[in-house]
């Protein structure tokens, strides 16, 4: 196996962590505390050249691999894992999932200003009753002549209270289960839209989440995603991708939660000599050293198997690997984190140091985009085939 990035992979990873650093970390506390998206971010990185970041070039975008956007989702949340949330809802769960799956007329009129960062993507799947039971969606739409009239609404969304386009996912035949679901692209601009609340969240504060509302609200039948009652293989391949993707998210907390672990326990003297120089310390950081590695091979396996599905390879082993990688990152990130707090003692329980903002932010790891227990399902009906 080769284990070294391409060139341009390298220098892509380098120039967003270079930006993170000047742009994001001397403002990331700030972010937190206020709960408030920066001004005129969405136009840095859209300069930066990452919001389309694996769109195709003909629709304004980087045309970037899976890896690639997986090694900027990484470091931007090394610096804010609100950034980095919110940044991969708009590329990853938005942007990617049109440029996959939507027909020539919906990319060149919806592709170009997300990609400019004229507009914000998010993605409308979870519902109030319907979490980890993606399919059991009870969100409908039913035709009226050549628009669909969409009741319902949507829960915990990502840039829901910000967003311009939203893919959107609904029942046209409640009878038929997961055969009866359509994905849409919402303009939120269409008459019957409206964000009903933002939800003040103990982590990634900074990164609006939100209550959506379709109150037969109206779109026309051209903004179909492939085809009626066919919505659950956009489904099921954009939960592939975002798995592999957000596992990055999840290791890039990691990564900076010992960073800074390291670094206090150099700094921190207790009994005359740094804390560093103490047995049980040495093995929490060898520890941690040795899960985030193995989280980052996991991590980067999923995105390469994810991008070979993508340029269409075949086979189902993406199922089986993004859900290993993202269950693996997203416990790790929370034990590295707890161990950072704790590697800190009293002060690691304070706001002045970032490690409890870590801490809070890896969290979601383990709940978003499907929580622990339903990854291992997964894992578990890949391997028995039930």
């Amino acid at each position: 196996m080769d284990f070294n990035l391409t060139e341009e992979q390298r220098m892509l990873r380098d120039s967003v962590a270079n930006f993170a650093a000047k742009e994001i970390k001397p403002i990331a506390e700030e972010i937190d505390r206020e709960d408030k998206w920066p001004d005129g971010l969405w136009q840095k990185l859209a300069e930066l050249g990452i919001m389309g970041i694996t769109v195709d070039p003909e629709y304004g975008g980087a045309g970037a691999d899976i890896l690639s956007a997986s090694l900027a989702c990484e470091e931007l949340a090394r610096v804010s894992a609100a950034v980095a949330l919110s940044w991969g809802a708009h590329a990853n769960l938005c942007c990617n999932n049109l440029n996959s799956h939507a027909n020539e007329v919906q990319k060149r009129k919806y592709l170009p200003p997300l990609c400019s960062g004229r507009h914000i993507g998010a993605l409308g799947l979870t519902e109030p009753n319907a979490g980890s039971d993606a399919v059991g969606i009870q969100t409908s739409a039913k035709r009226e002549g050549d628009f669909y009239v969409v009741n319902g609404s949507k829960m915990f969304i990502t840039n829901g209270p910000v967003a311009n386009t939203v893919v959107l996912y609904a029942k046209t035949e409640k009878s038929a289960g997961p055969k009866g679901i359509t994905a849409f692209i919402l303009d939120t601009k269409f008459p019957g839209f409206s964000v009903s609340r933002k939800l003040n969240k103990v982590g990634n504060r900074g990164s609006a989440t939100g209550e959506l509302v379709l109150d037969n609200c109206r779109i026309p039948a051209e903004n179909i995603i492939g085809q009626e009652n066919k919505g659950i293989a956009v489904m099921m391949g954009g939960l592939d991708v975002e798995r592999a993707f957000f596992g990055t998210y999840a290791l890039g907390i990691a990564e900076a939660a010992f960073e800074e672990s390291v670094k206090y326990a150099k700094e921190r003297v207790q009994f005359g000599k740094p804390i560093a120089a103490f047995q049980l310390i040495q093995q929490k950081i060898a520890d941690m050293y040795a899960q985030i590695e193995a989280a980052r091979l996991m991590c980067y396996k999923a995105a390469i198997l994810a991008d070979n599905v993508k340029r269409g390879g075949k086979g189902t082993e993406v199922h089986l690997i993004s859900a290993s990688a993202i269950l693996l990152c997203a416990e790790i990130s929370v034990k590295v984190c707890e161990e950072a707090v704790q590697i800190h003692g009293g002060y690691g329980y304070c706001l002045e140091y970032p490690v409890q903002r870590f801490w809070r932010d890896a969290k979601l790891g383990t709940i978003g985009a499907g929580t622990s227990e339903m990854r291992r399902l997964i894992i578990a009906r890949e391997i028995l085939k039930m």
